[in-house]
């Protein structure tokens, strides 16, 4: 029955057109709701073109089935080809007796409830909870690999914050892995896991764009940038070497002092570079440069006994550097998320293991919360968007909703802090209090006192207090001034050594 097959498709078509509509007029304020939506409509997208090419497959490709059922409708006894489709549905139910009626309204309409599942999957099981609903990354368990690094042992240990400023970078100086350290499996497996989160995260949290496109575009920019050989770090065609002591060019690193190319490391001593030669690690990465580059010869000499090794060796390199750029790319389209991710960890580093606690169980409970108030107050949504139960005037957190009442006085936020050099501006909570000193308000009315120093002018907030201080400074320094002058010694002829003073008053006195 193609003709039928033809109807439910259109009308499974329309029906996801329809609940895209609905769920597109929709605005959710909690993140969690927004990003249920927006799979939603994704899954929605995706089922509405696997079954538009089913169709256009009936329609170019069955033609001449179709020509064949409508001729057998048409023509002939009518009730007997009625009886026979009639009798191939028995049939088919008879084999079939438990088989559901799938029914297309129900299937696609909101769940008020905003439970789990449906066509969006669970969204609190899609992220962990250091990501809060794809608003922050969660890099500890990468961070964790980055260390076990075999280039990371030997250094200095990052802390995660400066591992979320530096993950994204591959070259000297900020990077100090080497060329040869990152063609073991180790880092090979750890670059593949970054990107392969990167990627995953912005298709948990961007579902509805083009991803695929994005990444085709990534893929063609790394394919030009290898074939003019501009990728950063993987450039074939490095510094010679003399003597297997590499010339150290000033221009790599910082510029500031003497590279070695071989180790891709950068000495501000000569004297120092002089003695890395002679070490073992150098001698090392000497020889296997020295190498990669004879085998390099070989190919371009039309010897093809190394090729094949070069060729596993570039390969290898290449599969490298495609990672190491996908990972710059997904970054930089990420930079919002890696911001608000380090905002949030350093916000945390300041909070008790109590207060992580208190404030997790908060975020659950208020996703309850809003659950359970969308389940009985379906019919009222609108009215509770408009106006929030606010009666004790607590701070509004991001989603526009009263933080909880034990966070308020955890954070001292009904304590009011005035500041007269501010304009009498009244600062909430002791946090807000002690940032405001280092902001342009209570800079720009200290200059306005004359007051250039602001650094000494913490935790002062009169105007009277504060031109006392600063004329006590300025006193001081007089005196510290004074005492400078008083140390100009003079020599008398014979020899002896006094303070100008003093030689003045002997010198009235006639005794020299």
């Amino acid at each position: 029955m193609i003709h039928e097959d033809l109807r439910f498709l259109h009308e499974d078509i329309e029906r996801l057109e329809s609940a895209i509509a609905d769920r597109v007029l929709e605005e959710p304020k909690h993140v969690r709701n927004r990003l249920k939506r927006d799979h939603d409509i994704a899954a929605f997208l995706s089922r509405i073109q696997s079954q538009s090419e089913r169709g256009l497959q009936i329609y170019n490709g069955e033609q001449e089935a179709r020509t064949q059922e409508v001729q057998a409708i048409s023509t002939g006894d009518q009730f007997e080809e009625f009886y026979k489709r009639l009798d191939e549905v028995k049939s088919f139910h008879k084999r079939n007796p438990n088989e559901p009626v799938e029914n297309l309204e129900r299937a696609y309409k909101r769940v008020e409830d905003g439970g789990s599942g449906g066509f969006a999957g669970d969204i609190d099981g899609m992220f962990t909870g250091e990501e809060s609903f794809g608003r922050f990354f969660d890099l500890t368990m990468l961070h964790e690999e980055f260390l076990n690094l075999p280039a990371m042992k030997a250094g200095r240990k990052l802390t995660y914050l400066q591992y979320l400023d530096i993950f994204d970078v591959f070259t000297p100086p900020r990077c100090s892995t080497p060329k040869q350290e990152k063609l073991t499996d180790q880092y090979f497996t750890y670059v593949g896991s970054l990107s392969q989160y990167l990627e995953s995260f912005i298709r948990r949290t961007k579902p509805l764009e083009d991803l695929e496109k994005l990444f085709k575009d990534f893929d063609e920019e790394f394919e030009k940038s290898w074939e003019q050989n501009e990728v950063p770090g993987w450039e074939s065609n490095a510094p010679q070497t003399n003597g297997g002591a590499s010339i150290g060019p000033v221009t790599e690193g910082t510029g500031e002092g003497v590279w070695c190319a071989d180790c891709e490391k950068e000495f501000k001593n000569e004297n120092v570079y002089k003695a890395h030669l002679t070490g073992k690690k150098h001698i090392k990465n000497a020889e296997a440069r020295q190498e990669q580059k004879d085998d390099s010869g070989d190919v371009e000499m039309g010897n093809t006994t190394n090729a094949p090794t070069t060729s596993t060796a570039r390969l290898k390199e290449k599969a490298i550097a495609e990672r190491e750029h996908r990972i710059r790319k997904l970054a930089a389209t990420m930079q919002t998320e890696r911001e608000d991710t380090r905002v949030n960890v350093e916000r945390k580093a300041g909070m008790t293991d109590r207060e992580r606690q208190q404030e997790l169980a908060a975020l659950y409970a208020e996703d309850e919360a809003a659950i359970n108030a969308a389940g009985v107050n379906g019919e009222d949504e609108d009215d509770s968007d408009e106006k929030i139960y606010n009666p004790l005037k607590l701070p509004l957190a991001w989603d526009g909703k009263p933080i909880p009442f034990w966070l308020y006085k955890l954070h001292g936020l009904g304590v009011e802090f005035p500041c007269e050099i501010c304009g009498n501006y009244v600062y909430m909570g002791r946090r807000a209090f002690e940032k405001h000193f280092s902001e342009a308000r209570h800079v720009h009315g200290l200059k306005c006192l004359g007051i250039t120093n602001t650094a000494l002018f913490r935790e002062i907030t009169q105007i009277e207090e504060a031109q006392r201080l600063w004329e006590k400074i300025q006193r001081d320094r007089k005196k510290v001034q004074e005492r400078k002058e008083d140390v100009v010694e003079m020599e008398d002829t014979a020899g002896n050594v006094m303070p100008v003073k003093v030689y003045q008053d002997l010198e009235k006195m006639g005794m020299l």
